[in-house]
């Protein structure tokens, strides 16, 4: 049986909150802490389709789903240092019952596998991951592409620079669809996306907020892709499995999110392959 429960998470400048699932008949095998996709510019912790859900926390995983406070409201400074902060303290949302020795796993998909990747590699980082599982993230590995205006975006109706006044302008974590897609889709068509979630000197941006130093990750990565992906370049997954080696997962698609698609056979082929990721690598910590 599937058990959610919201947690309030402290924090010193926005409404901060995660969601925890776990199933109760279950032996509990290790923990998945998630960031959500969205570019940083919108998502939500509670984006997981309930094929996910089921899947991860039926093979015995609890999956903790965080907040984390969005661009351009808040830039990657402030962003990782709240999903640092997340992972650093992850035990302080389970329940007193729950081992907190168990293993630990980041996920994410989209930008949230992109703060999942930089946060394994961040010098603040105090909990060392079993794993991580990327889908369709990234490093900023390849050049331009993220700081180009999109081919792909460039085929949907222009968006004005005012839907950036459209959003908050106070740190806030969640950013619907209605409110907030816009401001990707004009990010990505106008090549600004790199202004609007960071500011700084350039080389700081690649030293980091980018994989470009980092010649190893602290554990196995799996990283699926489309082939035809639409938002992030293909290019970006080869230099990813050029550096780090990972159990690849590609599916044959034009789409980005392709695991959306719940009745998609990738997608549940995908999912069995996290857990048998995830399963492989608890094994070999006993």
């Amino acid at each position: 049986m599937l058990i959610v429960r919201k947690c309030s998470v402290k924090s010193e400048f926005y409404d901060k909150n995660a969601t925890v699932y776990r199933d109760s008949e279950v032996v509990q095998k290790g923990y998945v802490i998630y960031f959500h996709g969205g570019g940083l510019l919108y998502g939500d912790r509670e984006d997981l389709p309930q094929l996910h859900l089921t899947t991860f926390t039926k093979a015995g995983y609890t999956i903790v789903a965080y907040d984390y406070p969005l661009a351009p409201a808040t830039k990657l400074d402030g962003i990782m240092d709240d999903v640092i902060s997340s992972i650093n303290d992850f035990r302080k949302q389970l329940e007193p019952a729950d081992d907190p020795n168990l293993p630990v796993f980041l996920f994410g998909r989209s930008a949230g596998a992109y703060l999942a990747l930089i946060a394994s590699v961040h010098p603040e980082l105090t909990i060392k991951p079993a794993g991580i599982i990327s889908f369709y993230g990234y490093g900023f590995l390849t050049d331009r592409w993220f700081e180009a205006e999109s081919k792909y975006y460039n085929t949907l109706p222009k968006v004005p620079e005012t839907c950036i006044s459209n959003v908050p302008s106070q740190p806030h974590g969640s950013g619907d669809l209605e409110t907030h897609f816009s401001l990707y889709v004009y990010a990505r068509q106008t090549g600004k996306w790199k202004d609007l979630i960071y500011e700084g000197r350039e080389k700081y941006f690649f030293s980091k907020y980018s994989l470009r130093l980092a010649d190893k990750l602290p554990c196995p990565l799996l990283a699926a892709h489309s082939s035809g992906d639409s938002d992030v370049p293909f290019a970006e997954f080869l230099e990813l499995c050029s550096r780090y080696s990972p159990e690849r997962f590609i599916a044959v698609s034009d789409e980005h999110d392709f695991d959306r698609h719940e009745d998609d056979p990738f997608t549940d082929k995908l999912l069995t392959s996290s857990v048998e990721f995830m399963n492989k690598a608890v094994s070999q910590q006993h």
